[in-house]
């Protein structure tokens, strides 16, 4: 199948958004630690029983049953028993959200658990034997959410906007709407967590024209958002403006990786020898709760279990500033994109706002004081700020709030491969959403027929550098002269940063069109079927899928073929003609196949003999074309 190849220039521009209707709590779904909250008359709040709300802490013990893997315990409870069930308890799985096992190896020793393959390649865990998908501990965190934001308004929770990291991908995006539905949850609205947290910092506050700098440093992922808050009389409208200019981050570098620093400390002082995956887990847990307490002191002693004995661990405030400081420099180096993106300067700051329950470190508001030469902002507890945010944008959707309006940015490009293996970007990073963009692509070969439309995310100029977001075919193009048929590909982000692709051919009409799942997603099929726990049908489904794909383009591939060999059979060799009509009957007999029973059919034989004649008939399209060509 052949890659388009461009032709003109690319246009975008921004898409209006619809909100959305109906009671809608707002969600921080964080790697560490996550939170319900609602707006009300007062301002938003946090749900649940305690004073301030409860913070769901997002870990989850597992117990196998029946062949499955269920929810024994999720949050307060599954933490404190973590270090009697290290086999059993995942946390910090939002890491693995949206991402292959290969791309989490090296990050993925803090889990007592093994790294395993889940559907598609994604990245999981193995529970006695058992994968345990991060799209599932996600839904697990989002249940448990949900009965907390239940319990304390006294009605049924359907809907939630759910906060994100700014830097996470399409993959992990769709990954996050997937556990939502897995929850019983519809995720109207997918917002940045730093511009959620600027929404609570915005309310309230000074009647002008402030340029914000959110850094959120959580447990497992960091952003830094640069934006303009403007009031909706200094422009004339009814809405104060929140528009994103930037973003940067790093979806990899978290409090998490501060924990296992200290760790690697306490190893490379010959204080502990660690020698299973449970012991190590033992020892993140003690270096956690190590780093939290010396918020306030200048030293800290943990007790953890190694070597199968008690050992008591020092931490001093030194030692913590100097086990974080390379992923403090990581967070600044970030920073510095991310003005430079925004074309402002760290003079142009108005105000730095603190998100994320790491930024409590003394090192890291040091090191962010002394980089934007201002004292951060943290009235907001940094635990709290995203989810009373995400309650602030579920009002806006819902309608109750209209005096505001968010503008939210792509974290990353988005495009498509060409011929040759170039990545043409339609849409380029750190534009708004909502946003569409089209371009004019056309063949690179005679006779074409097929274009198969590779969508990928990054900022390099090859394709192999770039993230395979998705692949779809175009087909049943009419054999044309190469540069003619002129094929548009859409682009369109919704206000959730999730993209769908579209292609036409203008000349045949012909189109083609998804919203792209993700290589390392699951799709909608998978979705369904964990939510109807059919397991042992998945495979049987996914198969006639297939088949049934593979039926509706063949029978387009018959028909052109036919059509070609009609007009030239008697300029075609013979033998070449017998040979062709062969390979068609062939495939004519599968598709009929096909039509009385999918299940009847092998999709890799079906696969491999339409391919054979794809190649076959290239033949008769050449010579269709060269006659045609010839008459004009």
């Amino acid at each position: 199948m052949e890659r388009p190849q461009q032709q003109s220039h690319t246009q975008s521009h921004a898409q209006s958004s619809e909100s959305t209707l109906g009671p809608i709590v707002g969600i921080d779904l964080g790697t560490t630690n996550s939170l319900v909250a609602i707006l009300t008359e007062a301002g938003p709040r946090v749900l649940g029983s305690a004073p301030q709300g409860d913070i769901v802490p997002s870990v989850v013990r597992y117990v196998v049953d029946g062949g499955g893997a269920r929810a024994e315990a999720v949050g307060r409870v599954a933490r404190a028993s973590q270090s009697l069930y290290p086999s059993r308890t995942i946390a910090s799985a939002k890491r693995l959200l949206g991402r292959s096992a290969a791309e989490t190896r090296t990050f993925s020793l803090g889990f007592s658990l093994p790294l395993a393959d889940g559907p598609r390649g994604i990245a999981a865990l193995e529970v006695d034997g058992v994968i345990v998908t991060p799209q599932q501990v996600a839904a697990d965190v989002l249940r448990e959410l949900r009965r907390v934001a239940e319990l304390d308004l006294g009605c049924a929770v359907r809907r939630a906007v759910i906060t994100v990291p700014a830097y996470f991908d399409d993959a992990q995006r769709q990954a996050t709407r997937d556990a939502a539905r897995l929850a019983g949850l519809d995720a109207v609205r997918i917002v940045n967590e730093p511009t959620a947290a600027a929404l609570a910092y915005g309310l309230g506050q000074s009647r002008r024209n402030e340029r914000i700098a959110v850094y959120d440093l959580g447990g497992g992922t960091f952003d830094v958002t640069i934006l303009d808050i403007v009031p909706g009389e200094s422009i004339g409208a009814g809405a104060d403006c929140f528009q994103v200019l930037a973003t940067a981050g790093d979806t990899a570098l978290g409090g998490d990786d501060i924990d296992r620093a200290i760790v690697g400390l306490w190893i490379a002082s010959g204080r502990v020898a660690p020698t299973t995956a449970a012991e190590r887990a033992e020892l993140v847990a003690a270096a956690e709760r190590a780093k939290v307490a010396l918020a306030d002191r200048a030293s800290v002693v943990e007790r953890a279990s190694c070597g199968g004995s008690d050992v008591e661990l020092t931490l001093t405030a030194e030692e913590l500033a100097s086990a974080a400081a390379p992923f403090v420099e990581r967070t600044l180096a970030a920073c510095r994109r991310a003005l430079q993106d925004a074309q402002s300067s760290v003079a142009e700051i108005d105000r730095v706002v603190l998100v994320g329950g790491s930024t409590r470190l003394a090192s890291v508001r040091a090191a962010v004081a002394r980089f934007f030469e201002k004292e951060p902002y943290a009235a907001l507890d940094p635990d709290r700020v995203v989810a009373l945010g995400a309650a602030v944008q579920a009002a806006i959707v819902g309608g109750s709030r209209k005096d505001l309006l968010l503008l939210d940015v792509i974290p990353l490009s988005l495009g498509i491969e060409t011929v040759g293996g170039a990545m043409a970007k339609l849409i380029m990073r750190n534009s708004p959403t909502p946003s569409k963009a089209h371009e004019h692509f056309s063949t690179s070969k005679d006779g074409q027929t097929n274009v198969r439309i590779h969508v990928l995310q990054g900022e390099r100029e090859l394709a192999q550098h770039c993230r395979s977001l998705g692949m779809f075919d175009l087909r049943g193009i009419p054999p044309m002269p190469a540069g003619i048929p002129q094929i548009d590909v859409a682009f369109t982000v919704d206000q959730n940063g999730v993209l769908s692709v579209r292609a036409v051919e203008k000349r045949s009409g012909r189109e083609a069109s998804i919203q792209v799942v993700p290589s390392y997603g699951l799709s909608a099929e998978e979705v369904e079927r964990m939510e109807r726990e059919s397991v042992e049908y998945a495979r049987d489904d996914m198969t006639v899928h297939r088949v049934i794909d593979l039926r509706v383009h063949s029978e387009l591939d018959l028909k052109w073929i036919g059509e070609a060999l009609a007009r030239v059979r008697l300029a075609l060799d013979p033998s070449y003609v017998t040979e062709l009509e062969t390979a068609m009957a062939e495939v004519r007999g599968l598709c009929e196949s096909a039509a009385h029973d999918p299940r009847s059919v092998d999709a890799n034989k079906f696969h491999q003999s339409k391919q054979a004649l794809d190649v076959l008939s290239m033949r008769v399209h050449e010579v269709s074309i060269a006659e045609s060509l010839r008459k004009s």
